[in-house]
């Protein structure tokens, strides 16, 4: 049978490349006819999903069509296992399972692979990369996988899953999003277009604002793309900026530095941008002669060398 979505080097090879578990210790197979050839029966109660899959929600409606479907024409796909001591962990097919599940089956057909912990998550994590209704957070946060446990580059990526190497960089992109918006997207009321238009917008609160107002007013991709423009050409005023030091404070502190030294001092204050990054603060001491300066320069513990 034809891969799906182009696959090249993708699921279908790194299957391929692996050894199947020979059929001697594993489940009885059931009635001829019920399994294809070459496959085994596994009960289903003997499953166990893989802790490092990518997807995180499963929506209900989809999983319904397929425990309907399986009612009425069995599992056509046959899961992808590992045996694990006296069960079996899924490599591929978690939502076949869960569907199976609901159905009432009591065994589901399936592969037995002999593979590694490294080469169970790669193919567990392409598989899903491979499904059409991964949310995009679960989509970029597969990507990233990929890229931290197997140090792929995104070209490299692209190739395993078949699809464009701008498909997984803009994907990676949405992870920098705001954890209020990224979690929009997993609840499926922003798209990955709205997000991509989003990054264009430097500062967090803006991003989220307009995130808040495309969800609420039911903003179609380029009505947002033309509000980040109109944002974009804004005159900006100054951003507010917040003394670190509260003002009574810096009285009192100015006053004990008069004092010690006995003569003026200013204090200016360090102060956080809106944008969380500081400006520096600045002390100033006065002193009217050479004498003077090197009775502050004792006072500081330093002496004058010159």
């Amino acid at each position: 049978m034809a891969s799906k979505h182009g696959l090249g080097r993708g699921l279908s090879a790194l299957i391929n490349e692996m050894p199947a578990t020979a059929e001697t210790p594993g489940p009885a197979p059931v009635n001829a006819g019920t399994v294809s050839e070459g496959l085994t029966a596994v009960p289903v109660d003997k499953i166990r999903p893989n802790s490092k899959q990518p997807r995180r929600r499963f929506a209900p409606e989809a999983l319904e069509d397929m425990v309907r479907s399986i009612q009425t024409h069995g599992v056509l796909q046959p899961l992808l296992l590992r045996r694990i001591g006296d069960h079996y962990e899924l490599v591929a097919g978690e939502r076949r399972w869960r569907a199976a599940r609901q159905a009432g089956l009591e065994t589901v057909p399936a592969i037995l692979k002999d593979v590694s912990d490294r080469d169970a998550l790669e193919l567990t994590l392409i598989e899903n990369l491979q499904r059409e209704d991964l949310n995009p957070v679960e989509e970029a946060e597969g990507y990233h996988s990929l890229t931290e446990q197997f140090a792929l580059s995104h070209e490299e990526i692209a190739l395993r899953v078949g699809k464009a190497r701008a498909t997984v960089t803009n994907a990676l992109r949405l992870l920098a999003l705001p954890e209020e918006i990224k979690q929009m997207l997993v609840n499926i009321r922003l798209s990955a277009g709205h997000a991509k238009a989003l990054l264009g917008v430097a500062i967090d609160e803006e991003k989220c604002f307009l995130a808040r107002r495309a969800v609420e007013e039911g903003w179609s991709v380029r009505v947002l793309e033309k509000a980040v423009e109109r944002l974009a050409r804004a005159p900006r005023k100054p951003r507010a900026m917040r003394d670190d030091i509260p003002a009574a404070h810096l009285r009192d502190l100015s006053d004990k530095l008069h004092r010690h030294f006995g003569t003026s001092v200013r204090l200016v204050p360090s102060r956080t941008l809106a944008n969380g990054k500081k400006a520096k603060g600045l002390i100033e001491i006065d002193f009217y002669s050479n004498e003077d300066l090197t009775r502050i320069l004792d006072l500081l513990g330093l002496s004058d060398q010159g």
